[in-house]
């Protein structure tokens, strides 16, 4: 009998993260997910399960060493071997630099970047043995440039597609796909309905990003033959200004 097929899903939100689990799940993997605190993924749970798919939630903290250790060591021992891990945690507040307070900043760096460099840390120690595996990280605009009052969030984002170049660069001749993904646009989410309705009222036009169709793009990284491996992939809808 071979071994599951595993995806982890580092910040399994009720958007982008959870559109990547439900749609590994489809294609038969056992998905590993995780948020902050366990019962916010009752919902994307229940809806895998409804499906028919395999799941399991995990409530952690992506940037508390001892818990992201143990995360991945518990998933490897009683789970099986991670085959893709998504780094899918964000940080996007706005401040006026004067008022971005020091705790500000260095919670959203916390959460964009540290976050991201001990999960792949993490992975990366469980893959290079085996020479394969998939990781991928979740980017932004900010990745890309700062805007007006984001100095924080752009910091953050900067530094984890820092992180992400490095690994590739490390990983990729060692069998390991890692990959950087730029959310470049709105996402059809509830809080862009409620904050945004200019920009939500959009949607009936594919000018707002689909998260189902996002997750189609991470299921296709990691299926890409080696030969010709993405390592950066931007995604925007087609009238978004770039």
């Amino acid at each position: 009998m071979s071994e599951p097929k595993i995806a982890l899903v580092v910040g399994a939100g009720d958007a982008t993260g959870g559109a990547i689990a439900r749609c590994f799940a489809r294609e038969g993997y056992t998905v590993c997910v995780t948020r902050r605190k366990v019962e916010k993924l009752e919902g994307l749970v229940a809806t895998i399960e409804a499906a028919g798919g395999s799941v399991r939630a995990f409530g952690s903290d992506a940037r508390r060493e001892e818990q992201t250790v143990a995360l991945v060591e518990e998933i490897e021992r009683d789970i099986g071997p991670i085959d893709v891990a998504v780094y899918n945690i964000g940080g996007n507040v706005r401040f006026p630099i004067a008022e971005t307070t020091a705790r500000v900043y260095f919670k959203v760096w916390e959460m964009c970047a540290f976050g991201g460099f001990l999960m792949g840390r993490e992975v990366a120690r469980r893959m290079e043995p085996r020479g394969c595996g998939s990781i991928l990280f979740t980017g932004a605009t900010a990745s890309l440039r700062g805007g007006d009052g984001y100095a924080a969030f752009a910091g953050g984002k900067h530094a984890v597609r820092a992180l992400a170049q490095s690994m590739a660069r490390e990983l990729g001749p060692k069998g390991i796909h890692v990959a950087h993904v730029v959310i470049d646009g709105a996402i059809d989410t509830q809080f862009i309905a409620e904050m945004f309705p200019e920009r939500y009222a959009l949607k009936d036009r594919d000018g707002i990003l689909d998260p189902e169709h996002i997750a189609e793009a991470y299921l296709m990284l990691h299926n890409q033959p080696r030969s010709t491996w993405t390592f950066e992939m931007d995604l925007r809808p087609w009238i978004e200004t770039w």
